[in-house]
This record gives structure tokens, sequence and C-alpha cells, in this order.
């Protein structure tokens, strides 16, 4: 094997560049995307006309949970469109990583549940499927990101002769 193969054989395999490049990838952004227009539609269209028609409290109810839910997809489609750029080989994993920071995948928000059973039956299931699609990003964002690469562990042999070498003041042990 010649000195560059091994190199290339030795180096360890981005999980995250693969994952990014997967058919499992292309899969959640697709569902991510089409959440997220599904969403738009909805609450420009038949959501808009059904909080017309809901009592004070449950409109208010409505407006804030269509708020968190517009935020959470907002969040979600910044953070697949970051590695649908690392798919593309428009951006590293690494730039990725920098530029995710200023993403918020935060965990699911907690509902009062007397509040959503005062939303429609659409909207609800919106956030149902949202809050699904946050979870799958949120484990696939810790198994990409916060997977440490180590260095492979020194020859012990290497480490007692570089602890000579300090020890003695040596340029050769």
């Amino acid at each position: 094997m010649s000195d560059k193969s091994s190199l290339i054989a030795s180096r360890p395999v981005s999980f995250g560049e693969r994952l990014a490049n997967s058919p499992a990838f292309a899969d959640l952004f697709r569902t991510g995307m089409s959440l997220v227009e599904e969403t738009a539609s909805y609450l420009d269209g038949p959501g808009r006309q059904e909080s017309k028609q809901l009592p004070r409290s449950a409109a208010l109810a409505y407006a804030t949970e269509s708020m968190r839910l517009t935020t959470r997809l907002m969040q979600l489609a910044s953070w697949l469109l970051l590695h649908r750029a690392v798919k593309e080989g428009e951006m590293s994993l690494a730039q990725a990583s920098k530029e995710k920071a200023k993403v918020k995948l935060s965990s699911p928000d907690t509902h009062d549940p007397t509040n959503i059973e005062l939303l429609p039956e659409a909207l609800r299931a919106l956030i149902d499927r949202s809050q699904a699609l946050q979870l799958k990003v949120r484990r696939l964002d810790a198994t990409i990101h916060n997977r440490t690469v180590e260095s492979p562990p020194l020859n012990p042999v290497e480490r007692q002769l570089g602890l000579l070498k300090a020890a003695f003041g040596a340029e050769s042990v």
C-alpha cells in the first residue's frame, strides 16, 4: 500500500457528511420542507378563516401556538438547508457546524393541554407533526455534531521515547 493510500485509508469516515448525503436525509429534507409549505398554506388560508370564528381565549391560544409553530418550522428549515448545503458541496460540515449555532433546536415546547384542545384539529395536527420532525432533527443533529473525532492513540514506545527526550533534553534517544 502506498503512503498516500494508507493515509486515505486511515482517515476517519465523516459520519455527518455521509449522513447528509444519504437517502434518509433526503427524505427528512423533503418532509420538513413539505411541512413548512403545508403550514404556510394552512395559516394563510383555512387557518385564518378558522381563527376568526374562535372565541377570545381560543383565538389567543391560536395566535400563540401558530407563532410557536412557525418559529419551530423556520428553525428546522434553516437546519435542513444548512445540511443540504453540505450535501451539495457548498460548505463543509465544519462550516455548517459554525452556522448551526445560530439555529435554535430547543427541546419541544410544553403546552397547556387545555389551550391545545381549543385549537382547530388541523392546527393541532401540524403542531404534532412539527414536534415529531423536531425530535428527529434533534437526534440527527446530536449524532452529526456532538461526535468528537479522536486522534489515534500514540504508540506506547513513542510516548516513552518522548518522555525520555523531554527528561534528558536529547534530540534523539
